[in-house]
């Protein structure tokens, strides 16, 4: 299992994705599950990827293949963003369907991978997509401005109480990096280190990144601040009337 969430903001844009792959417990691996793309002055793309290693591993060779080589069609080289999102659930497809032929299996779930890709090429607006197994996909929209991948239930509830379009990139991200910490407090098969990708818009620029570790100073501030802020709010909140309980 793993956990990837993206947000697209009137402003910017965050990424974030852990890298924590397990075949049991004991025998847990690390493995990057958040690729860049792009031209510095003319695009920017952020691929990120749950589900099926070997299916997702594919997929981002195939798409680095195609731009090394300089195919007639490849992520440096689509009109737009939808284009790109509908090249990688193209990609996705023939290669779970060629796993799928190779194994003579029927069994699509363990071939299965899901991807979201988000970032901004020149004279269009920035984008982010959510793409499905069957290679189809949604765009991120001002009411629903984030996407997650995987292990996503015990980060959502922080995001879906503190992000919204209008907000600034660095709020978004400090509630990106709170749903991380609630998602690897409560399920070991999600963990660091956290790939995380700031983006501001209309700059086309392609950000360095930072992978955080247990040892990331800013993010263990971050997490037990918030954890000493609930417990103190928990404290705080008024109390039962005497008759509540009956």
């Amino acid at each position: 299992m793993t956990y990837c969430a993206a947000i697209r903001l009137k402003d910017g844009m965050v990424f974030a994705s852990d890298t924590r792959t397990n075949a049991g417990v004991d025998h847990i691996s690390t493995f990057r599950k958040l690729y860049q793309y792009g031209v510095e002055g003319e695009r920017f793309m952020v691929l990120q990827t749950a589900g099926s290693l070997a299916t997702s591993q594919a997929v981002f060779n195939k798409l680095q293949n195609d731009i090394d080589q300089r195919a007639e069609s490849n992520l440096n080289t689509v009109a737009t963003l939808f284009d790109a999102a509908q090249m990688v659930g193209e990609c996705m497809r023939d290669i779970m369907n060629h796993a799928k032929a190779v194994a003579n299996s029927s069994r699509d779930g363990a071939f299965t991978s899901s991807f979201m890709l988000g970032g901004q090429i020149k004279g269009h607006l920035p984008e982010l997509y959510l793409i499905y197994p069957e290679g189809n996909c949604i765009k991120a929209t001002e009411d629903t401005p984030f996407f997650q991948l995987g292990e996503s239930k015990y980060g959502k509830p922080i995001l879906d109480r503190s992000v919204s379009y209008n907000m600034d990139v660095r709020h978004a991200a400090r509630a990106l990096m709170l749903s991380f910490d609630s998602t690897i407090h409560s399920n070991l098969s999600v963990g660091m280190p956290i790939d995380f990708v700031l983006y501001k818009n209309d700059s086309l620029i392609l950000p360095k990144g930072r992978r955080i570790d247990e040892r990331d100073e800013y993010f263990n501030t971050i997490r037990h601040q918030w954890s000493d802020a609930l417990r103190r709010t928990l404290v705080e909140l008024p109390k039962c009337p005497d008759n509540y309980w009956g």
